[in-house]
């Protein structure tokens, strides 16, 4: 399969949803509602953890006093991280980066290799791109495991009632857990594996309560802020005075910044907005995030800051900033208020699942990973699909996560390295995109991407400390990952280079075959990686069998970086006479490629096609590895291992099986 990218891309974000299970004629209220269920469920569950482990002591550095300067320091932060890296950045800037309405790191890769024929200076960026997708990954393996055990630690504040079932904690300040420490380990590890094991039953009808259980989480986060805030309404002025910030940094130095790595776990789930905004639009994210959730973030946040402060003691406010969050919690509803917190985390695992089966499915369809097994969860959503494969790896990912951290706490550390190094990079391709495709002039684009730049190294620089504690893992993770994606698209490229070196042109080959072999009736397809010279699998039949059917066609299936192609531009057909035709048919990263169903509208080729007339060859290669230069022995050894695992291309153009023919070649590369 083909897998130029060969984007065309539109240069503003959509206003409506694109037709990925919401349709294109929903209505903006029922968009931004399914925004708030599915985009905003990682960054939404940061209060959580976020304000606790910025107090906390990391990295060697003491932990911070809970004093009032302190307090608005750390807001101040809180709320300026949101509004520049979520608000300016993604909401009013990259998500204007679109690619035909689709976002992601992926589009943005697609975007400048459009634009660019200065390889010189567009591989490199194209290479951070795969690393940035490579650390999602990453990401998605440590959203699950921090966000369920976070919320399952807040069962620590209730314990068994007879009388009721369950009731709270008494005393607003913890003493010993009322539900035992060791089992919170193994009730976050049962609720995840639950959570992988329905994934294969799709989320369709579970994602239709996405969103209203979100819309009240949020609105419960800020009726939790509002309560507290009433006592001390001044603290938000001083949580929007950007001068507490700076004064954080100018009295603390480097406590500060160590305090920023964990600062920046309020706004982890900001790249969801991007990467989701083929599935609701760029307005419906805007308008969810804007009046709705990040006062409803905010409101919570300034509420335990207030909190904190109402305590008349030192030793009350060390105790409460311990675990603001769940001891904000009024005892009458606390359980009611933890189950719904989980609930929340549950579903913002689930979005990063899904995201983890979409990006997977375009980086296939891109070329950059092996064809997998692909299964689609619903007949009318385009977007609900289900990879074996992947889902299963990411559940014993995020249980060994669990069970080698044993607490969001030690968690943290690993948390966040990967989101800023991937929003780094995220601004390294918008700069790309400023300049090149939307040819922004210096003096309006730099500045902004300087900006972008400073808040991007802070925060990733601030991530770096953590490297030792934890923050090993998301790295190790994503260059395993990066390696695979990075040997499967160059062997890919090597081996495609190999079959077609010196190979007889299709002109010629049409002609002598005519006197070379008996023709008989039907339709014969070979599916060809690339759209020159002669598939192997035609040259090995004509070998062994010496027949040729009436027809031939020699098919090649090119993905373009777009993700859908309009169905005037989906075929291409070329007559080489004596029954050959050579046929490209186009397909976008979003769109199965169904290839019985695809040449059943096509009309080009002296008629229609009838399957029962029809037969499919393909050519399976074994790699040989050699010497020959291209890439490193033990790299054509992975490759080989990789297409050896890979899913049969039967499966996965979704080829009847008992029309198919393979034979097999040997190449070395």
């Amino acid at each position: 399969m083909s897998s130029t990218v060969t984007a065309a891309a539109s240069s503003g974000g959509p206003d409506a949803g694109h037709a990925h299970g919401h349709g294109k004629q929903a209505s903006t209220a029922a968009l931004v509602v399914g925004a708030i269920g599915v985009v905003f469920g990682d960054i939404g569950t940061s209060p959580l953890y976020a304000f606790r482990e910025t107090f906390a002591s990391h990295h060697g550095a003491p932990g911070i006093s809970p004093d009032a300067d302190h307090i608005h320091g750390v807001l101040s932060l809180v709320f300026w991280s949101m509004m520049m890296v979520v608000t300016v950045k993604y909401v009013l800037t990259i998500m204007r980066a679109d690619n035909g309405g689709e976002g992601g790191s992926l589009a943005l890769l697609a975007l400048i290799k459009r634009t660019s024929s200065k390889a010189g200076w567009t591989a490199p960026l194209i290479l951070l791109g795969v690393f940035a997708t490579a650390l999602f990954y990453g990401d998605s393996m440590i959203t699950p495991a921090m966000s369920v055990l976070s919320a399952t630690e807040g069962l620590q504040y209730v314990f068994v009632d007879p009388a009721y079932g369950f009731a709270s904690v008494p005393s607003a300040i913890p003493g010993q857990p009322a539900t035992p420490g060791q089992m919170i380990v193994p009730t976050a590890i049962a609720i995840l594996a639950g959570l992988f094991a329905i994934q294969s039953r799709g989320t369709d009808r579970v994602g239709k309560l996405f969103g209203p259980i979100m819309l009240t989480y949020f609105a419960m986060l800020a009726v939790l802020g509002v309560m507290h805030l009433t006592a001390d309404p001044s603290i938000i002025i001083e949580t929007i005075n950007p001068l507490n910030a700076l004064r954080f940094f100018e009295d603390d130095g480097f406590v500060a910044f160590v305090a920023l790595g964990s600062v920046v776990l309020a706004v982890t789930g900001a790249e969801a907005l991007y990467a989701d905004m083929g599935h609701f639009g760029r307005k419906p994210i805007g308008i969810s995030w804007l009046t709705f959730v990040y006062p409803a973030l905010m409101l919570n946040y300034m509420g335990q800051g207030a909190l904190i402060l109402s305590q008349t003691s030192p030793e009350a406010a060390a105790a409460l900033v311990k675990d603001p969050f769940f001891l904000m919690i009024p005892d009458i509803v606390r359980v009611p208020v933890i189950i719904l917190a989980l609930f929340a985390t549950i579903i913002a695992s689930q979005a990063v699942i899904s995201g983890a089966f979409s990006l997977t499915q375009q980086a296939v369809q891109l070329g950059f990973i092996p064809r997998m097994e692909i299964r689609h969860t619903s007949a009318s959503a385009a977007g609900q699909i289900y990879i074996p494969a992947v889902n299963w790896a990411l559940m014993v990912m995020v249980i060994l996560l669990v069970l080698f951290f044993q607490s969001s706490t030690n968690l943290a550390a690993a948390y966040g390295i990967a989101v800023t190094g991937a929003m780094f990079i995220d601004t390294l391709l918008l700069a790309a995109v400023l300049f090149s495709l939307w040819k922004w002039p210096l003096w309006k684009g730099l500045p902004l991407v300087i900006v972008f730049l400073i808040v991007d190294v802070a925060y990733f620089g601030a991530n770096l400390i953590k490297v030792p504690s934890g923050g090993w893992v998301p790295l190790l993770i994503g260059g395993i990952i990066f390696t695979l994606l990075t040997t499967w698209s160059r062997g890919r490229e090597l081996m495609r280079a190999s079959m077609t070196d010196g190979s007889l042109p299709i002109e010629i080959f049409a002609k002598s075959a005519q006197n070379s072999a008996t023709r008989v009736s039907g339709t014969s397809v070979f599916m060809a990686s690339t759209n020159s010279g002669v598939p192997s699998a035609l040259l090995h039949n004509i070998k062994h069998n010496k027949v040729l059917h009436e027809r031939v066609l020699i098919l090649t299936v090119h993905v373009r970086g777009m993700p859908y192609v309009d169905e005037s531009e989906r075929y291409e057909c070329k007559n080489l006479g004596n029954g050959f035709y050579r046929v490209t048919i186009y397909c976008g990263f979003l769109e199965e490629t169904d290839v019985p169903k695809l040449l059943s509208t096509l009309t080009l080729c002296d008629g229609a096609f009838d399957m029962m007339q029809t037969s499919f060859f393909l050519s399976r290669q074994t790699l040989l590895p050699s010497s020959k230069p291209g890439m490193a022995i033990w790299r054509e050894q992975l490759f080989a291992w990789m297409l050896r695992n890979a899913a049969s291309a039967m499966a996965f153009f979704r080829l009847p099986t008992n029309r198919v023919v393979e034979l097999g070649s040997q190449v070395e590369i």
